[in-house]
């Protein structure tokens, strides 16, 4: 599922660099501004159909890490997301699902106060179908496992953050 050529980049994001305070939540003891970053996305599998986009921390104090945003069925001609999106303005016919925010939109970071640095891990996958054959009500693990069942292929980029 890995392939080389495709990339995920971010004027916002650098890799391994801690995340600015504006991608910080905005609640449970977080003060940031929730907005999410621009992302851009290069050289994705010829017979890519649709992307995918799912920000994932494996380091939360839960047995499942926490699921920041989950995106689905964005168009294959796109080549990324502008920052700010993820409050309610995604493409048309893009499909959000529940984070452990209990939100569709983006949940920035916010890691416990003193737990020390955490993932981001901003995934975008390349999709075979223009729709991905999940409920719209689908959990963030349903998602996850139809996106690992199915991707043609993926690129991530992976952001830090501490409090």
């Amino acid at each position: 599922m890995t392939d080389a050529r495709f990339t995920l980049s971010s004027p916002d994001l650098q890799e391994g660099h801690f995340m600015a305070k504006v991608h910080e939540f905005d609640g449970f003891g977080c003060s940031g501004d929730n907005v999410s970053p621009e992302l851009a996305w290069q050289n994705p599998p010829q017979d890519t159909k649709s992307f995918a986009l799912t920000v994932f921390d494996p380091d939360a104090p839960t047995s499942s890490g926490f699921w920041h945003w989950l995106v689905t069925d964005i168009p294959a001609d796109a080549t990324g997301l502008a920052q700010g999106v993820g409050k309610g303005r995604l493409p048309p016919g893009c499909r959000s699902f529940n984070n452990d925010y209990g939100s569709k939109d983006f949940g920035g970071a916010c890691p416990p106060e003193g737990h020390g640095m955490h993932r981001y891990q901003f995934t975008v996958w390349a999709l075979p179908e223009e729709t991905l054959a999940v409920p719209d009500d689908a959990s963030a693990a349903v998602v996850s496992f139809m996106l690992n069942a199915n991707a043609l292929a993926k690129a991530t980029l992976t952001a830090t953050y501490a409090r």
